[in-house]
């Protein structure tokens, strides 16, 4: 059994990371090995999944020595994983609670240091190098918007959920997404539809899905639980309400 990949992408604020780190710990208490994976340059997972302020603060993202310099099948060169996946979870891993595994891809540390081009290219190869990992399921806190797609960063993913929020510009964001998403042939590209208030909401999503060929695999109801969570600091797996049992239900359209 290779491993699964599932990366989150959407606008930003469609609730990403929430349904990331739900899933993660949900897999995690079903007796899955999970790796959640922080690709986003303002990184948050460590906090959602459960770790404490001070924890998350001494997480170090992926250096610069996971990579190697190597050469493809026509002679260019290229960035390529320097070590086996599983090696860089334990050297560079932290163990959350229900026993998920975190990495951190990278972080702006400095105005003007330029661009995350190796932060993306290690979060790539990483998520490659986990397809040879038996039993693994990986879940991929993308950066929101679309520069993770123009980079290729989820080119070996093989499960996009792409977030829909019922407002026309978080729409629109996931269009664009679903389509890079298939230029770049990942195989499975589906629909999550968040926050919904009312029938309204619901159906706007629908059919803007529907007119746009995207599956919506579950619908997350708006839920103020996760708000009182976030202020308080909790998990939003702790909160136990409607949204967070949906998110869970995700695994299971996934077969997982």
């Amino acid at each position: 059994m290779t491993a699964t990949t599932i990366a989150i992408a959407g606008k930003g604020g469609t609730g990403k990371t929430t349904i990331a780190s739900v899933l993660a710990r949900g897999l995690a208490r079903r007796g899955h090995r999970v790796w959640a994976i922080d690709a986003d340059s303002n990184p948050s997972l460590a906090l959602a999944l459960g770790l404490s302020k001070e924890a998350s603060d001494k997480l170090l993202p992926l250096p610069r020595t996971v990579l190697k310099e190597g050469h493809d099948d026509q002679g260019r060169r290229r960035l390529e994983l320097g070590m086996p996946a599983s090696a860089v979870a334990e050297r560079y891993g932290v163990t959350g609670p229900d026993g998920v595994t975190l990495m951190l891809m990278g972080q702006v540390e400095h105005a003007g240091a330029g661009c995350m081009c190796r932060a993306h290219a290690a979060a790539r190869q990483l998520i490659g190098g986990l397809l040879e990992e038996d039993g693994v399921v990986a879940i991929v806190d993308m950066e929101a918007g679309l520069e993770h797609l123009s980079r290729g960063t989820d080119r070996h993913v093989r499960t996009l959920l792409v977030l829909l929020e019922p407002y026309f510009k978080a729409l629109e964001t996931a269009r664009r997404t679903v389509e890079l998403a298939r230029e770049l042939g990942i195989p499975r590209i589906v629909g999550v539809a968040n926050k919904l208030r009312d029938e309204q909401d619901r159906a706007a999503v629908a059919d803007y899905a529907q007119a746009h060929d995207i599956e919506i695999i579950a619908e997350v109801p708006f839920d103020d639980a996760l708000r009182r969570a976030d202020r308080e600091h909790q998990a939003p797996i702790e909160a136990g309400c409607a949204s967070v049992k949906e998110i869970l239900s995700i695994a299971t359209e996934l077969q997982l």
